[in-house]
Parts: structure tokens; C-alpha cells; sequence
């Protein structure tokens, strides 16, 4: 029973934070959403510290779980980019842009342990993923992987910084989309670049399937 209320805060806090940002959300917020008091949020959570590193385990834990079910399952290093767009965008749709720049502004350490996941894991993820393309002859051999795996990284925290993208003026999964769009064409070579149009053409399609005009 402790573990299933703990863990019921625990996600209703992830949840709070993406939707709202996480400096708008207090616990007593929180604790009202659950219909529980206040008193019992803290008999779990020291402070709002605690949550929102424990939230971040979520957001971690589901990054590094779909980062490895898009490389499993693509067929090639292209495809695998297209289906990690997939999930941003369905990511991105639900998720306060004030995020990042309320994770680091407030809660340091556990931003450091973002910068961990992002600068470890994910540089990985985007190093071998370049790796594979070159393999594949989908991206140019002559390509500076460690230059451009690090180009990647910060291209996409881009999205998050008020100052370059403004949220009133541009959207996440807009401008997401064009930076990834840019960054695939990019690396690819003739053979790639017939297959990303291939992949984009598809999924205009399968787009307008959805919603038909």
C-alpha cells in the first residue's frame, strides 16, 4: 500500500510537471489532483526537490526505453531516426516547453542528472545511429561523427530555450521537425537522401489518411 501511494504521487507529479511546467506546479497542487492532503505528499517526498528527480527517473527511464525499441526495430539508421521523430513529436505534444528551463533554473541536481542522460546515453545512441548510416551508405563516410553526434544533442535542446524559441511565436514539434528534417538531409547521401524523401512521403500519407480533407 505505501509503495502504491508513493507511486501514485510519483506519476502524478510527471504527469503535472509535462503539462504545466514544473515551477507552476506546487504540492499542494499535487495534493488536491490526488485527493490526498499535503502532509502525506511530504510523508513520501521530503520536498519538491525529491519529486521532481524521482519524476525525472520517469522521463529518463522511458528515453532510454524508447531510444533502443526505435534501433531494434528500424530497418536501417533513416528509419530509425523517422520512428525517434514519432516519439518526440507524441512526446512533445503533451509537454510544457518551460520544462527544461524550470529544471535547471530550480532544481540543479537533478539537471545535472539530465545532462548526465543526455551528454552519456544519448550522445551514444546518436553516435551509433551515424555509425550505422555510414555502414549503410546512407550517410557520407567523410562525416565528423563526434563533432556532429554533438551537434545533434544541442540542436535539440534548442527547443526548450525561451530566448531562441519564443513559445508564443513557435511551436515544439514545429520547429523540432524542421531541425531533424535539416540534420538527416545533412548527413545523407544520394542513396539516404531518396530514402528520407521516401520515409517523408509516407508519412504525409499516412497523415492525410488520418485526416482527410
Amino acid at each position: 500500500m505505501v509503495l502504491e501511494i508513493k507511486e501514485r504521487i510519483r506519476l502524478k507529479a510527471h504527469e503535472m510537471f509535462l503539462r504545466y511546467g514544473i515551477r507552476s506546479v506546487s504540492m499542494d497542487d499535487i495534493a488536491n489532483q490526488l485527493g490526498v492532503s499535503k502532509k502525506t505528499v511530504y510523508q513520501y517526498f521530503s520536498d519538491k526537490d525529491e519529486l521532481v528527480d524521482a519524476s525525472l527517473e520517469i522521463e529518463i527511464r522511458k528515453g532510454q526505453q524508447d531510444c533502443l525499441e526505435c534501433s531494434n526495430k528500424a530497418q536501417n539508421a533513416i528509419e530509425e531516426i523517422i520512428l525517434a521523430m514519432d516519439k518526440i513529436v507524441e512526446q512533445f505534444n503533451h509537454m510544457n516547453p518551460m520544462v527544461i528551463y524550470d529544471l535547471e533554473k530550480f532544481h540543479f541536481n537533478s539537471f545535472r542528472k539530465f545532462q548526465k542522460y543526455k551528454n552519456e546515453f544519448l550522445l551514444e545512441i546518436v553516435r551509433k545511429n551515424m555509425e550505422r548510416g555510414i555502414r549503410e551508405e546512407l550517410f557520407r563516410p567523410e562525416i565528423q561523427v563526434d563533432i556532429l553526434s554533438r551537434f545533434r544533442l544541442e540542436s535539440m535542446m534548442m527547443v526548450f530555450n525561451p530566448d531562441i524559441f519564443p513559445q508564443r511565436k513557435y511551436g515544439m514539434v514545429e520547429v523540432t521537425v524542421e531541425i531533424l528534417e535539416h540534420y538527416l538531409f545533412g548527413l545523407s547521401t544520394m542513396k539516404g537522401y531518396k530514402l528520407i524523401l521516401k520515409y517523408l512521403q509516407e508519412k504525409k500519407l499516412q497523415i492525410h489518411g488520418k485526416f482527410p480533407t
